[in-house]
């Protein structure tokens, strides 16, 4: 064989490898996407022009159900109080994985200007508000659906078990209530049949529609939220010499939290946040009040670290409170864990997702400090979370999540579909 012969035959076996690694979708799976868009878009805008808070989705659960059902899935509803599971059992025997969506909205009055624009207005904690999906729950939990869709129609192609959770809460429960992933796994949602994996996204409104961001490891922040309570002495305010003021004792304390981060937390390795978003004190102007309260949250993405910063605020609040003459105790509720990536399960699905979106537009970000109560999942089985693109390649500065401003370019949907769909045959097949 001479070397022009040998060249002919590389060049044809590149070609093929080449040919395979663009074939990453089933056609048949992308064929019946591409055929369910217009539906997905249609449960997206039906969701977001009814949503629901926290442990409150009622008609969202039902709608979700409803669908499930009618593909012939065995379904379990109120699971987590308004959560809805579903199993799909493939031609084969199998691994189990898990594909989990978010399903509630939150207090926030839009102002998106879309023909499907929420009009719902609740009561929440006393307080009259607007109510809208300004995280983008609407898009996962549409996604999702459609994910179940070409599934349920492709049994044939399954080895193992696909495990559908729709999840109530992601935003927290309200106070005084259970909720979330937390109560999910209370309630095992993660047993019978156990699972080996779960994968999960989230809508992007900042990430252009067809691209897709990922980091393995530490992805989103762990969030505690912290209550001080601050005593000191009521007097006038013309004399504060007779008192003790907790709205200075206060001030002191928010400005040594601060050098907790910027004087004695390493950097270098992660990011890590103390912020103060809630201070109450006092009643009128020339009286020097009795008591403060101050509520806030911390942000980490490494125990180590997490675990420094928690030790010092709860040496520091009363040791500073105590200096001006005053008392100070602080208390911490754990919101969600770090949402660790298995690097691993990363490196195993990471070419499904670049075959199917371009290697071009699948991008290694760093960590957020956000969070995310996926994490809890992803602290009892391998997870997978990354963020899907949905801002418009027309926005040159897209509005944040959580504000009224929030918006999500639809086309982005299909992306999810598909990536979730295929991420799924792709390893349960793989066994």
């Amino acid at each position: 064989m001479n070397n022009t012969h040998k060249q002919y035959l590389l060049g044809i076996f590149l070609l093929a490898i080449c040919s395979i690694q663009a074939q990453k979708i089933d056609p048949e799976v992308n064929s019946m996407a591409e055929k369910l868009e217009s539906k997905v878009i249609e449960w997206r805008r039906d969701f977001h022009q009814n949503p629901e808070l926290s442990n409150r989705e009622f008609e969202t659960a039902k709608k979700i159900a409803k669908h499930l059902k009618d593909l012939g899935l065995d379904v379990k509803e109120n699971v987590a109080k308004t959560g809805v599971v579903a199993v799909l059992k493939g031609s084969k025997e199998g691994k189990t994985v898990a594909l989990r969506a978010d399903i509630d909205a939150l207090p926030v009055t839009e102002r998106a200007d879309v023909p499907f624009k929420s009009t719902v207005k609740t009561t929440f904690l006393d307080t009259e508000v607007g109510v809208s999906h300004a995280c983008g729950h609407d898009t996962h939990t549409a996604i999702l659906m459609g994910v179940a869709e070409i599934l349920a129609k492709h049994k044939d192609k399954i080895t193992g078990t696909v495990k559908f959770i729709f999840q109530p809460a992601e935003e927290g429960p309200p106070p005084g209530e259970e909720g979330g992933a937390k109560l999910m796994i209370k309630e095992g949602v993660l047993k019978n049949p156990d699972v080996d994996a779960i994968f999960g996204l989230h809508i992007n409104s900042g990430t252009e529609v067809g691209k897709i961001r990922y980091k393995p490891g530490g992805t989103m922040a762990a969030v505690e939220r912290f209550v001080i309570d601050v005593k000191g002495k009521q007097t006038h305010g013309s004399a504060p010499w007779t008192g003790v003021d907790p709205i200075l004792i206060s001030a002191k304390i928010i400005d040594g939290l601060q050098t907790i981060i910027s004087r004695e937390t390493p950097l270098v390795n992660e990011a890590a946040v103390i912020t103060v978003g809630k201070i109450t004190s006092g009643v009128r102007f020339n009286i020097i009040p009795e008591s403060a309260e101050m509520i806030g949250t911390v942000r980490t993405l490494d125990p180590s670290m997490r675990e420094l910063i928690i030790r010092r605020m709860n040496e520091m609040v009363p040791s500073i409170a105590k200096t001006y003459g005053g008392e100070a105790t602080i208390t911490f509720q754990n919101n969600t864990s770090i949402t660790y990536n298995d690097p691993d399960l990363v490196k195993k699905m990471l070419p499904t997702i670049e075959g199917i979106a371009g290697k071009e537009n699948v991008i290694l970000s760093k960590a957020t400090t956000g969070g995310e109560d996926f994490s809890y999942f992803q602290e009892v089985v391998p997870g997978f979370y990354f963020f899907l693109g949905g801002k418009s390649p027309k926005t040159e500065k897209a509005a944040s999540h959580h504000t009224p401003d929030f918006y999500i370019d639809e086309s982005g949907l299909l992306l999810g579909v598909k990536v979730m769909s295929q991420l799924t045959l792709d390893y349960l097949n793989a066994q």
